[in-house]
């Protein structure tokens, strides 16, 4: 059983597709989320979960304040049931809970197309997803990241760290048992100005003749 763990729609029971996901466990979804409290990263914020499955991650964290949620699963039976959870959770908040939408596409197409300005990132795809598509996403994902951005890789704990593009940067590894997390952060150096650029972001003037 999977249900969401705590926040305004907290112990509601999720429905799970009937193949081709991997719920994430409730020990480690505990894990993650009292992480993120403890680093004040979830309320206000605008999520994305990619493979996003039964959608348990993307809607916890809208359980527990975020202002946004976007869940993107490519298989319909599993995004049918995104939806079905998202409109429980919303029941359950009687309204008063975030804006959540569910894409139907693969997590490439969106990300080649998406916005951005992403604060929390999820990325739990199949274990037997190839170490190169998933660095692809990564990539992808790289420039749509807010200044402080947090992303959480699930994978299995046989597979390799993943390869971190330009623009994001590890933090840490923990282990629960088969599933290893990767936490990750949007890199500070995209935040420093060019040599020859001022801090206020105006073009630098140019130097005066002696």
């Amino acid at each position: 059983m999977t249900r969401i763990i705590a926040g305004s729609a907290g112990s509601l029971t999720l429905a799970v597709p009937r193949s081709g996901t991997r719920p994430t466990s409730d020990r480690v979804r505990e894990a993650i989320f009292s992480a993120l409290e403890s680093r004040d990263a979830i309320d206000g914020s605008a999520v994305l979960d990619l493979y996003a499955g039964s959608g348990a991650l993307g809607l916890e964290a809208a359980s527990r304040g975020a202002a946004e949620v976007v869940l993107v699963e490519k298989a319909k039976p599993a995004a049918d049931v995104c939806r079905r959870n998202a409109d429980a959770v919303g029941r359950a908040m009687r309204g008063a809970g975030p804006r959540i939408r569910v894409v139907v596409r693969g997590v490439a197409s969106y990300l080649e197309t998406a916005s951005g300005g992403f604060d929390l990132v999820f990325i739990d795809p199949p274990y037997d997803l190839g170490e190169g598509a998933l660095a692809h996403d990564l990539a992808l994902l790289a420039p749509l990241l807010s200044r402080h951005a947090i992303v959480v890789v699930e994978r299995s704990s046989r597979s390799p760290e993943p390869a971190w593009p330009e623009g994001i940067v590890p933090d840490r590894r923990r282990d629960y048992g088969e599933t290893t997390l990767w936490w990750a952060e949007r890199a500070r150096a995209l935040d420093t100005p060019a040599p020859d650029q001022p801090a206020s972001g105006q073009p630098a003037r140019p130097s005066q003749p002696e």
